[in-house]
C-alpha cells in the first residue's frame, strides 16, 4: 500500500526538494540524499537557497537530509532527480543520471521501486538505467524490482503550479508497478494522475512539452526580428492578436532553464542516431540559441549610430535565466556578454537574486552594485526581476546619460516614459 512506502528522493535541487517536502507533508517516511555536503548542510539548517521551499516549512519537515548513500536503503520506493544537462556538443549528458543509477543500485533490494523523474530521450529508462541498476544491485528488474518514469513539470519561481497542484503523469514496467506507482503519487498530488501506457510514452511527453514550448517561442523571435525592421513592437503586435480566442500566448526573450533550452536536445539526439534528421526542431534550437548574439548585435547598432561605440559603458540587469528567481542554469545572458566583448566593449552587470560565487564560478563573471551602474551609454534590461519592474522605465533611464540606448527584452516597460533615449525591445 502506498502509506507503507518508505521514500527517497535522489538529488536535492529545483525538483527534488519540493517532491520530497510534500511526500513528508503528507506523512511519508521520507529520505533526502544529495552529493552536495554543503547542499545537505543548509538544508539540515532550515534553509533553501533556491527559495522553493519557504525556510519556516524546511525547519518544520521529517525529512532526513543525508549525504550517505547508505541511509537510502530504509527506503523502499526511490524517486530520481537529478539534473540531465547536455555537452558543450549539444548532446545529452546521461553522467549525472548513470551515477545516480549506481548509487541506487548499490543499496537495491527485492521488492523496492525506482522511478526517474529526471527528463530522457525516449528509451533512456529501459535502455541506459535499468542495466545499470541491475549490475549494481545483482537484482532482475520487474522479477526483483520495479521501474517508473514520472516526468517531472516543477516551474522555479511558479507559486501557482506546485508539485501537487499539477496533473502527475506516470508509468511503471509492469501494470503492479504501475498501479502501486500511480497510488503512491496519487496520495500526495492533489491534481490527480495519468497513467501513460508505457515508460517509452510517458518519457516522450516530457520532451515534447518542452520542445512545443521551445518552437513556440522561437516563432515569437523570429517574428521580433522582422517586426523590428518594420518599426513596430512586437508586444504590441501580440496584444493585437491575442484578441483572437484560439491565439497562443507566447512572447520572445531569451531560452534558457534546464527545462526549454536543453530539453529539445534530448529528442533531436534520439531521432539523429535513429536516423532522422528533425529540420524543425533544430531550426528552432538555432533562432533561439542565437537571440544573445542578435540582441548585442543590436545595441552595438544603436551606439553607432549615437556616436558612442569607443568607451561606452554598458550595463546589464539581471544573469539568472528568468525572473524573480535565483536560478542560474543555462542563463543566456552570458550569451550577450560574450558578444558584445567581442566587439570589444565592457560590461557591467547588476542581479539582486544571484549568488555572486556562483556567477563567478559559472560564468566567469563578476557583478556590480546598483550604485556603481550610473553615466552609461547603454542598458540592457535582460532579466524583469520584480526589483527592476517596481523601479520603472523613469528611474531605470536616470542611469543612463543623456541620449542613450535601453534595450527592454522582455518589453517590461512603458516607452512612453523614456524620453531623451533611444529604446528597443524584443
Amino acid at each position: 500500500m502506498p502509506d507503507k512506502r518508505r521514500i527517497s528522493v535522489i538529488g536535492l535541487g529545483y525538483v527534488g526538494l519540493p517532491v520530497a517536502v510534500a511526500f513528508a507533508r503528507a506523512g511519508f517516511d521520507v529520505t533526502g540524499f544529495d552529493i552536495n555536503a554543503d547542499r545537505i548542510a543548509e538544508l539540515r539548517a532550515g534553509h533553501d537557497r533556491t527559495r522553493e521551499v519557504p525556510d519556516a516549512e524546511l525547519e518544520a519537515s521529517t525529512i532526513r537530509f543525508t549525504g550517505d548513500a547508505d541511509d537510502l536503503a530504509r527506503a523502499d520506493f526511490h524517486i530520481v532527480t537529478v539534473p540531465t544537462p547536455i555537452t558543450p556538443g549539444k548532446q545529452p549528458d546521461l553522467t549525472p543520471l548513470m551515477a545516480a543509477s549506481r548509487t541506487v543500485g548499490k543499496i537495491l533490494k527485492k521488492g523496492d521501486i525506482v522511478v526517474y523523474e529526471s527528463t530522457v530521450y525516449p528509451g533512456a529508462t529501459e535502455e541506459d538505467c535499468i542495466p545499470v541498476l541491475e549490475k549494481e544491485s545483482g537484482l532482475a528488474a520487474d522479477r526483483d524490482f520495479g521501474i517508473g518514469y514520472s516526468p517531472e513539470r516543477i516551474n522555479p519561481g511558479d507559486r501557482t503550479h506546485r508539485f501537487e497542484s499539477i496533473t502527475k503523469v506516470v508509468s511503471g514496467s509492469t501494470p503492479i508497478v504501475l498501479d502501486i506507482v500511480a497510488r503512491t503519487y496519487g496520495a500526495v498530488v492533489a491534481a490527480g494522475i495519468h497513467q501513460a501506457p508505457s515508460i517509452k510514452v510517458a518519457e516522450a511527453a516530457k520532451v515534447i512539452e518542452n520542445t512545443q514550448r521551445d518552437l513556440n517561442i522561437a516563432l515569437m523571435n523570429e517574428l521580433a526580428m522582422i517586426f523590428a525592421r518594420m518599426g513596430i513592437r512586437s508586444r504590441d503586435v501580440l496584444a493585437a492578436a491575442a484578441t483572437k480566442w484560439n491565439f497562443m500566448p507566447f512572447s520572445p526573450g531569451l531560452v534558457g532553464g534546464h527545462c526549454i533550452g536543453v530539453d529539445p536536445y534530448y529528442l533531436t539526439a534520439k531521432a539523429e542516431a535513429l536516423g532522422f534528421r528533425p529540420e524543425v526542431i533544430l531550426a528552432g534550437r538555432r533562432t533561439n540559441d542565437g537571440m544573445g548574439a542578435y540582441i548585442a548585435g543590436e545595441v552595438v547598432k544603436a551606439l553607432v549610430r549615437s556616436g558612442r561605440i569607443g568607451e561606452a559603458r554598458i550595463g546589464i540587469l539581471g544573469i539568472t535565466f528568468k525572473e524573480n528567481v535565483p536560478d542560474l542554469r543555462n542563463s543566456r545572458v552570458p550569451d550577450i556578454i560574450r558578444a558584445l566583448s567581442e566587439y570589444g566593449l565592457t560590461t557591467m552587470i547588476h542581479d539582486p537574486l544571484a549568488e555572486p560565487a556562483q556567477v563567478t564560478r559559472e560564468y566567469g563573471l563578476t557583478l556590480c552594485k546598483l550604485e556603481r551602474l550610473t553615466e552609461i551609454d547603454a542598458l540592457i534590461v535582460a532579466v524583469p526581476h520584480r526589483v527592476y519592474r517596481d523601479m520603472g522605465a523613469r528611474k531605470l533611464t536616470t542611469l543612463l546619460r543623456e541620449g542613450g540606448v535601453i534595450f527592454d527584452i522582455r518589453s517590461c516597460l512603458d516607452p512612453e516614459e523614456i524620453v531623451g533615449h533611444e529604446y528597443r525591445c524584443l
